[in-house]
């Protein structure tokens, strides 16, 4: 079983030729870890690209996510099934609950028993959970036990530090992927990250990355540009001091961009 790659292609709101520009050009530069979801509706065209791409399935680290529309009992996994046949594949490496059910309109054992029900049919490697809180973590590590779930994906950048969250995972052992790692670009008007980045020789966006990477989570910027693909890919390399770790700690200041009516009491 491979494990997730630390930079990944996130294709949220892509579709047609920005898809096809941002993942056979990631292909091509590297990547090999693609998220998508039930809801942006590209999963096809996600499978469709792979497939384009000449890259081998088992090279390929692929999530997807579960809408909430399907969370009721026996709904579930006919949806993965369905994720399946439109990614062209016959496993995900991660499958995720992609929100906590609203007001918790169906229980939550309803759904992460079928989550890993669906894992024990083969349909997904690991399972995992976004956007849950410290208490609904609690829960569903209740529910499914210890190291049944794997990741966590939650919105984290310098401006959203989502400690408690993040200590959390950490201490279960619970990997965490950052989605939206520059706040789409907010990140990169702050003058404390283009001065890190002036002394580095690279960009703002490369330090965001390279300080969620540094705390140990999975990013997946998402991109349609050659130069941008490959800059967030040099990110890899970029070292951070302590004292820059430490500088860009001072930003948070709980800025979310990722906030619908229906998602849960944050921390």
């Amino acid at each position: 079983m491979m494990n997730m790659p630390m930079m990944g292609l996130g294709t949220f709101r892509l579709k047609e030729q920005p898809l096809r520009d941002s993942l056979l050009q990631g292909l091509d530069l590297g990547y090999r870890h693609i998220d998508t979801a039930q809801i942006y509706d590209n999963e096809a065209e996600v499978g469709q690209l792979m497939g384009e791409s000449g890259v081998p399935r088992q090279d390929i680290y692929l999530t997807t996510k579960v809408w909430i529309s399907e969370f009721g009992q026996g709904k579930l996994i006919p949806s993965l099934e369905l994720s399946l046949e439109k990614l062209r594949t016959d496993y995900l490496d991660l499958a995720l609950i992609h929100w906590p059910s609203p007001q918790d309109e169906v229980p939550m054992a309803v759904y992460l028993e079928q989550l890993a029900e669906a894992k024990a049919r083969g349909l997904t490697r690991e399972i995992g959970v976004s956007n849950f809180t410290v208490a609904q973590l609690k829960q569903a590590i209740d529910i499914l036990g210890t190291g049944a779930i794997a990741h966590q994906q939650v919105e984290i950048h310098p401006l959203l530090q989502n400690r408690k969250v993040v200590e959390f995972c950490h201490e279960q052992g619970i990997a965490v992927t950052a989605y939206m790692p520059l706040a789409y670009g907010k990140v990169l008007a702050e003058p404390l990250m283009q001065q890190i980045a002036a002394r580095h020789g690279v960009s703002a966006a490369q330090v965001s990355l390279a300080w969620l990477l540094a705390q140990n989570m999975a990013v997946i910027p998402s991109s349609t540009k050659r130069e941008n693909l490959a800059a967030n890919l040099a990110a890899l390399k970029v070292q951070l001091s302590p004292e820059e770790m430490a500088q860009i700690a001072t930003l948070d200041r709980g800025e979310r961009c990722a906030n619908p009516d229906f998602a849960p009491a944050w921390d």
